[in-house]
């Protein structure tokens, strides 16, 4: 999972006229669009790394069903990945695809897209007269272009000699070429709207002096060669330190287009983390598909990050020597004649979380107040007028809510609060809020279950039945207990600067 702190299928993408404010910029933590206005990533990984130096997939789906599949689950980038070698070995960059595939004893890309199979692989990445259905017309696909590895292979080991430079094959000169051509390939194509360095430094080389010395080549290398692209730094191991940046600032001889990335994965506090202890005293380590995702949303949410969601992937052609291997972690099957999602990954709305919670700004008609959003769905509480009871909602659609120093979770120009009836009971919104069950706290280690009181003193927390409708229970999962599912019951308070829903009087009543 990475996050970018403020990819290769032939980009097919690219090559459609574009609505969005591009080029991108940075200012301060904001990726900002022409006119001032921010644009938030929701990226996805698209693997184009391995041994064969094509995007995965294109054996069992045509482009444009796999582009479709993309923007339907609300994407608006793919950090798609290269190695150095398809840029600077020309022995390897000739290959076609066809005889790329015939090293490895097999050929299956030719009966979903015959068109690409007799294209050099480095002229694949040029490819601009696919069509990819009238839908991509109006969501615009961006790309960030991640030198993943150098030579090409499966990634990522301390042990693999790809992780720092000087190592066997991490030249640093070679490594500068190969992002220089990959920059200048790419220049005046507008959708691609940045570059990312290199992926995941690792190693036993790592060193700050050396960091600094080729990073920052790198980037004045990128920039002179494609001024428009953002420049995505990544830190050390594993990209999960870039704590040395705080002390010792980038010296670069531009502004205004430096962006650092972090990487989060379920298991990167240890493979048995969420597994063995409590999800809501380990929210930010190890968990399993669905519950790490949670959590997850939750987080960048409420630090409306950026982000990237490893990956695209359901399987893969090659990879470290096994033909098909499955990739557990790719929220699509794309392993047969009928693509699909997989089940853990059915309940995520993920363009909820693009479209509904997030600052803005230059916006300043629209006043910062409070969403409350619900990462299992990627919704937050609204209401339906037909019943006056309260549930989740698209957050565009949300109430607009401010929480007071009384612990009061108020609707934004009126004086009515959310409220608790009792276990078990709808939640409400009502006009007496000095009860103890209008107090609500964030409580759990995890700071994701809403909490309230009852007159009895019996500490309930708000909950979501199973037609998404907004209830109070027992709170789950606060003792000591690594087999309960708390989901249901995490909510975030997120800040956002987007406009919410207007409370009439006559729906309180």
């Amino acid at each position: 999972m990475a996050s970018f702190v403020s990819s290769s299928i032939l980009l097919l993408f690219l090559f459609f006229p574009i609505v969005m404010p591009l080029p991108l910029s940075t200012n301060s933590r904001w990726i900002m669009g022409e006119g001032g206005r921010r644009v938030k990533l929701a990226c996805v990984n698209w693997s184009s790394h391995s041994e064969l130096m094509l995007a995965e997939g294109l054996s069992k789906q045509p482009m444009d069903t796999i582009a479709k599949q993309i923007v339907s689950m609300g994407f608006n980038c793919i950090r798609y990945t290269w190695p150095v070698y398809l840029l600077t070995n020309d022995s390897l960059a000739s290959l076609t695809v066809r005889q790329s595939f015939q090293q490895f004893g097999f050929i299956d890309v030719q009966a979903n897209n015959p068109s690409i199979i007799d294209v050099p692989l480095i002229k694949a990445y040029q490819v601009d007269r696919f069509s990819i259905g009238s839908n991509l017309g109006k969501h615009n696909l961006m790309v960030i272009l991640d030198n993943h590895i150098s030579k090409p292979g499966w990634c990522c080991s301390n042990l693999d000699d790809n992780g720092f430079f000087g190592d066997k094959y991490f030249n640093p000169d070679q490594w500068i070429t190969g992002l220089t051509r990959m920059a200048t390939l790419f220049n005046g194509v507008t959708n691609v709207v940045g570059m990312s360095l290199r992926n995941e430094l690792r190693g036993p080389r790592q060193n700050v002096n050396d960091w600094y010395k080729y990073m920052q080549n790198g980037a004045e290398a990128v920039h002179s060669a494609n001024p428009d692209v953002l420049v995505i730094l990544s830190g050390f191991d594993f990209d999960r330190d870039l704590s040395f940046i705080k002390t010792q600032p980038v010296k670069l001889t531009f502004s205004g287009k430096l962006v650092f990335e972090a990487h989060w994965y379920g298991f990167s506090d240890g493979p048995q983390t969420w597994v063995t202890g409590n999800p809501n005293e380990e929210p930010m380590s190890m968990a399993i598909a669905n519950r790490y995702l949670n959590c997850f949303l939750g987080v960048a949410a409420e630090l409306d990050l950026d982000w990237a969601l490893w990956t695209l992937t359901g399987s893969y052609y090659v990879r470290e020597g096994v033909v098909g291997l499955n990739e557990y972690y790719g929220p699509w099957i794309i392993i047969g004649v009928h693509p699909g999602i997989r089940a853990s990954y059915k309940e995520f709305q993920l363009s909820k979380l693009l479209s509904g919670v997030s600052q803005r700004p230059g916006l300043s008609e629209v006043k910062p107040h409070k969403v409350i959003f619900h990462p299992l769905t990627g919704l937050c509480i609204t209401r339906k007028s037909f019943d006056h009871r309260l549930r989740l909602g698209p957050c565009t659609n949300s109430y607009a809510w401010s929480y007071s120093p009384h612990k009061t979770l108020l609707v934004n120009g009126t004086h009515y609060c959310l409220q608790a009836n009792g276990s078990r009971t709808s939640g409400k919104i009502g006009i007496f809020c000095t009860g103890s069950n209008s107090k609500w706290e964030m409580i759990s280690d995890s700071k994701m279950h809403l909490s309230t009181k009852l007159g009895d003193g019996k500490s309930i927390c708000l909950d979501v039945a199973p037609d998404k409708t907004i209830i109070t229970n027992s709170c789950k999962c606060i003792s000591k207990d690594n087999t309960c599912d708390p989901s249901s019951q995490w909510f975030k308070l997120v800040d956002s600067t987007r406009s919410s829903k207007r409370v009439k009087r006559s729906l309180l009543q």
